[in-house]
């Protein structure tokens, strides 16, 4: 396969980090901002539908409140994205209008992805924003989903890490054919180029590839390329093929798009069915099942359900139908599934009581509703 196939993608989630839009003083980079505005444009021209899922509220509103600095405390930050936010679309209103095009402002929390329902009337508005010819431009609510803002996020929590893991699961839901991930860095490399000086850039990753992708991002963004590089696997699994480049360097959307070598591409590898790609990627587990030997070996071998003999523990407080991780006997996930009984049920029942009164009396996990890791 060719990255010449990415000048076919039709329909592309564009996803611009606080990096992107901040020069390194903090300050805005208009230019680039308004540098993306037109390239969305000429791409919708050209007959592509674009979505941009953009960063950037919370410097701005600190900016516009006179704050040197970004602020610890958490209300503050909130304080920050909700003025930073209004900016923010104002600036992408005034660049999509001058050129013709209408815009609208899609603000999206973790609960969106958690219940099937909002995640299913999630797609069906972005499609008919996409079939009305508007610029669907996408944040996290960082207002109320504190999650995001709080300096020390809590444990076990999904959070959406600079909006890198909701860039791919918006380009997910929507079947996208492409996820340009825009950053400060020009690539991905095979080490940390910060820390080693013969670290090597990767024009090309496969999503099963290891790579020791650095930790978190700056004091002004929450991501980092770990975040990045998770992001686009989740991507490329989706059936999406994922570029991670520099969007301060000019042009470098226009190069993407026509299939030319500009930063580290990630080749899709096939998609999940929907319900599968849900529960992959969009919902946040509720719980976590310990299996013993035998039930991973069960699952990755013969491709069984998860029988409740099979558990070692039963972990945290979920509901019949909630989404869990499956660990193994050495705490690390090997995929996730959706659980036929609450937590009680589920503990009762591997202690070798009878199965809950459920749809499902013989599996706890089917193996229809069940994604393991590769």
């Amino acid at each position: 396969m060719e990255r010449t196939t990415l000048n076919e993608a039709r329909r592309v989630v564009v996803k611009l980090g606080t990096r992107v839009l901040t020069e390194d003083d903090g300050r805005l980079a208009l230019s680039r901002l308004f540098e993306v505005v037109e390239e969305t444009a000429r791409a919708w021209r050209a007959g592509r539908e674009i979505l941009l899922v953009s960063s950037g509220a919370v410097g701005l509103g600190r900016d516009a409140l006179g704050l040197f600095q970004s602020p610890r405390d958490l209300a503050a930050r909130q304080a920050c994205a909700a003025v930073g936010q209004t900016r923010l679309m104002s600036l992408y209103e005034v660049g999509f209008s001058r050129l013709g095009m209408r815009c609208a402002q899609v603000l999206l929390t973790q609960g969106d992805f958690d219940e099937r329902a909002r995640y299913l009337n999630l797609r069906s508005a972005l499609n008919a924003l996409l079939a009305h010819k508007v610029v669907p431009v996408i944040n996290e609510n960082d207002v109320v989903s504190t999650e995001e803002l709080a300096l020390t996020p809590g444990r076990g929590r999904l959070v959406f890490g600079d909006n890198d893991r909701l860039s791919a699961l918006v380009a997910s839901k929507l079947d996208a054919d492409l996820l340009v991930l825009l950053t400060d860095v020009d690539a991905v490399y095979d080490r940390n180029p910060r820390d080693h000086a013969d670290a090597r850039r990767l024009d090309r990753l496969e999503p099963e590839d290891a790579v020791d992708a650095g930790g978190a991002g700056s004091a002004a963004s929450r991501g980092g390329m770990r975040s990045k590089v998770d992001a686009a696997r989740v991507a490329a699994r989706s059936g999406c093929h994922a570029v991670i480049a520099s969007g301060r360097t000019p042009g470098v959307l226009r190069r993407v798009l026509a299939g030319e070598v500009e930063g580290t591409w990630v080749p899709a590898v096939g998609g999940l069915a929907a319900r599968r790609r849900w529960i992959a990627f969009a919902a946040a587990p509720r719980g976590v099942l310990h299996l013993d030997p035998g039930a991973v070996r069960a699952l990755r071998e013969r491709g069984a359900s998860l029988l409740a003999a099979g558990v070692s523990r039963v972990e945290g407080d979920f509901a019949e139908g909630d989404v869990v991780e499956l660990k193994d006997d050495r705490g690390a996930v090997i995929g996730r599934g959706v659980v036929s009984c609450d937590a009680e049920g589920a503990r009762r029942w591997r202690s070798g009581e009878a199965p809950p009164n459920t749809h499902n009396r013989h599996a706890l996990v089917h193996r229809d509703t069940l994604v393991l890791e590769p």
